[in-house]
């Protein structure tokens, strides 16, 4: 058996190749997003009645919280365990992919699969500050992965051209605090009630959408260690945030956890540079 191991701030990434095996491993405690690649050969997953065939371009997701057992023939395999704190998803989208085979043809599954092999294959061109921001990547990669398999099939109605400059401007405008929707009604020569109704076939209201482009680009700050020394209520305040109170609430509510304690996690037990000042150690 060979294998690789790389550790991106708190997210580990293996790479390996495994004789003919038959494991059972034990639930962990602690919520962790584990996702598999098969890369060569075949294996087969059974937990309780249900059973996975996995073929070579397949991802396997689960929590490893359900006991289960894997038999395989010769095989090579990628794979990491992201944090709960690192995958911004909505709480209960990722449970509906727990124990399922994703393909990987689909959508985000080939820019994962590059994102996988490749780190694990050029370690060192890494520089020190490297390894929480690819595992912020990282995280985002697999939700995407996530979200597109448990989304429905039915493609979202296309933005008008006019949606399209607003949201636009919006992501231009996220740190100003008085983007507010009657300054973009304003802004666009359009009434309050129409920017409304120009945001029904989205998602979410126009508020909204600020807002989660405010946290998302707050969370980003957050992981990166080349801000470790940056106060959070200045991220906050930078993204658009008046009372760090509010911003502190609002990132809770959508990542589950209080922004020191994301800063934290994102980096990992070692730090904002890892133990050994790169993004990890390599075991060949």
């Amino acid at each position: 058996m060979s294998r690789r191991f790389i550790r991106l701030g708190a997210v580990p990434v293996w790479s390996a190749s495994f004789p003919p095996l038959e494991l059972r491993p034990a639930p962990r405690t602690g919520r962790h997003h584990r996702l598999v690649l098969l890369l060569e050969g075949e294996a087969l997953i059974t937990s309780g009645r249900r059973q996975v065939p996995l073929h070579a371009g397949d991802f396997y997701y689960d929590d490893g919280s359900r006991p289960h057992e894997i038999r395989t023939g010769p095989i090579r395999a990628v794979g990491t365990a992201v944090p709960e704190a690192l995958l911004p998803l909505p709480r209960g989208v990722a449970d509906r992919v727990t124990g399922h085979r994703v393909p990987g043809g689909d959508c985000a599954g080939p820019p994962l699969a590059r994102f996988l092999t490749q780190v694990t294959r050029n370690t060192g061109v890494y520089r020190p500050a490297d390894g929480p921001r690819l595992g912020a990547v990282l995280g985002s990669l697999v939700a995407a992965l996530l979200a597109h398999t448990t989304e429905p099939d039915a493609a979202p109605p296309a933005r008008t051209p006019l949606t399209a400059r607003i949201t636009a401007y919006i992501q231009q405008h996220l740190g100003e605090r008085e983007l507010t929707p009657h300054r973009i009604a304003a802004t666009h020569g359009i009434s309050l009630s129409y920017l409304h109704r120009l945001f029904e076939d989205e998602s979410e209201t126009v508020a909204a959408f600020i807002r989660r482009r405010r946290l998302e680009r707050a969370r980003f700050d957050l992981a990166d260690p080349a801000q470790a020394g940056t106060p959070v209520h200045t991220i906050s305040a930078r993204w658009g945030f008046a009372r760090a109170t509010d911003f502190a609430r609002a990132f809770r509510a959508a990542y589950g956890l209080a922004p020191g304690d994301f800063r934290r996690r994102s980096y990992g037990p070692y730090g904002p540079y890892g133990p050994y000042g790169s993004c990890g150690r390599i075991a060949t």
